[in-house]
């Protein structure tokens, strides 16, 4: 049985954490194994590296941001990724690597070509099958989280611009298995489209 790659990639505000849980228990009611993550996160080390990445009190520079980012994926991919996909599930993934290009290179300006190379060490060159990027104005998403009362973490609370780069990279991004969706729809409808996209893909594994 083979397993399945699910990732959930846009800027702040866009739903992605909605959208995971609602097709987590769709493709359970449907029989198929889910394996559900969040980056950073999904393990005691990459959740201490969340912590430190995410917390106010830590003011660590872009190269650390990406480093603490980077050893998190790495155990996530190795203790988890890895070994749910090999089982024969599907993973849904809140982020992958997609965010450290939006994030890390396109928000912080560090080098797109060594960042790469970074990331392929802590993936193992793990490509996802389908990266499903949620489409929003970096300006309605945070309104979302402001209408919702959600605490801002410390890439949350960065400056404009830096979101501004951040959607235009998610935008701009494009390749094999990256398929775009407008996160303004309402939720059903935006369920409907991404689960079209992943059946699709599925089937052609």
């Amino acid at each position: 049985m083979q397993g399945f790659f699910l990732v959930l990639e846009g800027p702040e505000g866009a739903g992605k954490s909605t959208l995971a849980a609602t097709l987590s228990a769709r493709a359970r009611a449907a029989g198929a194994p889910v394996v559900a993550v969040r980056e950073p996160g999904g393990t005691t080390a990459a959740e201490a590296a969340r912590a430190i990445v995410l917390d106010h009190a830590h003011a660590v520079g872009p190269e650390a941001e990406l480093l603490l980012m980077l050893a998190a994926r790495a155990d996530l991919v190795r203790r988890v990724i890895g070994p749910a996909l090999e089982a024969g599930s599907l993973v849904i993934a809140d982020r992958f690597d997609l965010s450290t290009q939006a994030y890390q290179v396109a928000g912080r300006g560090l080098p797109a070509d060594l960042v790469a190379a970074a990331n392929r060490i802590a993936t193992g060159g793990l490509v996802p099958h389908l990266t499903l990027v949620l489409d929003v104005p970096p300006g309605a998403g945070r309104t979302r989280q402001a209408a919702a009362g959600k605490t801002q973490d410390r890439l949350e609370a960065e400056d404009v611009d830096f979101h501004a780069r951040v959607a235009a990279a998610y935008l701009a991004a494009a390749g094999a298995g990256v398929r775009h969706l407008n996160a303004e729809l309402p939720a059903d409808r935006l369920a409907e489209a991404a689960w079209a996209e992943l059946e699709q893909r599925w089937r052609q594994t």
